[in-house]
């Protein structure tokens, strides 16, 4: 019997807990499971005869230890900052590893230590990172087969929720890891559009938005993600003129979001002094210059250059930012006390489902004509244990790992999922959960596309 360890069992894990688990009689597999909450491990087992829920802290080095021995393959959904740790113990005891995360530097500098025990380290392989390069690599492939060269590439993905519960003026709802939804985009963007570098500062990056459309679904807006340029190398595109990622949400949303942006209440690098006692009026406020007679609303109004009766500041009098609600949360950053809010506000409601849309774009020359390619994603979640974000990230794990137990991918060393090999019988298997693309193919001459 082969056995597979999972750390942390969070929401993301769920879909890919139950395919294991689903397929342990067939392949001989234990799938153990840990977290930092014992109950939610136990949870997402439910009593299964091949399943086994734990407590597991990451920080207890003689426990990490001693499951990593026992197994064959790991599986870290903890958070990305943890997975150097477990990599390292995985390496020293020549056993494979798995996480849905970005490769960070400190996994990069792990290739060779990994290639010399034999064992892969399998990184970017949950929805995005993973079906984008998945999904992306099999066409710039056909392309390039066909005797296509790629001019241009842009792709973009966002975690919404399902249009029939989008019923919030902002059209958005936390489908994922909050946190990681209020912090987005700090840093500079860079990417590459018609043969220009364009960079980008965060207190700029939600202006700087563009439009999509999506096939049944309508308009949307997208923002730049971080760093563009790095993949250029990783698609094999060094000639492209133009390669941007970003983050697709609903007409609207950057604009409204901006404010919170230009004001500061991100920021979460500092503590806001005696935050428990304060209300949400007092917070949002403190960002804004002191006058005697103007009320909040009006001072951020007229700081920012907005319509007092606008769509901007209705979605932000939405939110209760401007309400004398005590924050009731100690020793908090403003990034915290933003979050603590908008949790309750933007909560998926009990029979709320959520979505998964990705397009990628794709502009090539082949003989005298001048094509542009569309491949688009849309997923929907089942409930609120299978969202859709549990579905595109965990299934795609799931299948690596069956994949590397039963010898499908062979290589070692730190790798992401944009080999054939890998790519095709995971996307092919996809499409057995209605994971599948469509695509949509054009002349094009760089004309303004209509809606």
């Amino acid at each position: 019997m082969k056995k597979i360890l999972i750390l942390g069992a969070g929401l993301s894990a769920s879909s890919m807990i139950k395919y294991l688990l689903d397929n342990s009689a067939k392949y001989d597999w234990k799938v153990l499971v840990g977290d930092l909450s014992e109950e939610v491990a136990l949870k997402k087992v439910a009593s299964h005869p091949n399943g086994l829920g734990f407590k597991f802290d990451v920080n207890d080095v003689a426990q990490r230890e001693r499951l990593v021995q026992e197994v064959d393959i790991v599986v870290s959904l903890l958070p990305a900052f943890m997975h150097p740790v477990v990599a390292h113990t995985c390496i020293k005891y020549g056993k494979h590893m798995v996480t849905a995360s970005y490769v960070s530097n400190e996994m990069k500098v792990l290739d060779q230590d990994a290639k010399n025990k034999g064992v892969i380290l399998l990184n970017e392989i949950g929805v995005d990172p993973g079906i984008d390069h998945m999904s992306a690599m099999q066409v710039i492939d056909k392309i390039r087969q066909e005797g296509g060269e790629i001019t241009e590439f842009e792709s973009n993905t966002g975690g919404l929720v399902a249009p029939k519960f989008d019923n919030n003026p902002w059209n958005y709802k936390f489908t994922w890891n909050p946190r990681n939804v209020i912090l987005a985009g700090q840093g500079a963007s860079q990417f590459l559009h018609n043969g220009k570098y364009k960079y980008i500062p965060y207190h700029k990056l939600f202006e700087r938005t563009e439009r999509i459309m999506v096939k049944g679904l309508g308009e949307f807006e997208v923002y730049p993600n971080r760093d563009s340029l790095k993949y250029r190398e990783i698609y094999g595109l060094q000639n492209v003129e133009t390669m941007f990622r970003g983050t697709i949400r609903r007409p609207g949303y950057s604009r409204a979001w901006n404010v919170f942006v230009q004001l500061g209440a991100t920021d979460d690098s500092y503590i806001y002094h005696d935050s428990e006692n304060h209300t949400y009026r007092d917070f949002i406020n403190s960002f804004t210059q002191y006058h005697p007679t103007k009320s909040t609303e009006q001072k951020i109004s007229e700081y920012l250059k907005i319509d007092p009766e606008s769509e901007i500041m209705y979605k932000l009098r939405w939110t209760g930012i401007f309400e004398k609600e005590k924050i009731r949360l100690k020793a908090a950053s403003p990034a915290k006390i933003l979050q603590n809010l908008l949790e309750k506000k933007w909560a998926m409601e009990e029979d709320d489902k959520d979505m998964i849309v990705m397009q990628h774009q794709f502009v090539y020359i082949k003989g005298d004509s001048k094509k542009k390619k569309y491949s688009t994603l849309v997923v929907y979640g089942q409930d609120q244990t299978h969202t859709a974000m549990s579905i595109t990230v965990g299934i795609p794990v799931a299948i690596a790992v069956k994949m590397i137990l039963t010898g499908k991918i062979s290589s070692t060393g730190v790798h992401i999922p944009i080999k054939r090999d890998i790519y095709e019988p995971v996307l092919k298997e996809l499409e057995e959960y209605n994971i599948k693309f469509t695509e949509d193919e054009i002349d094009w001459n760089g004309q303004a596309e209509s809606a």
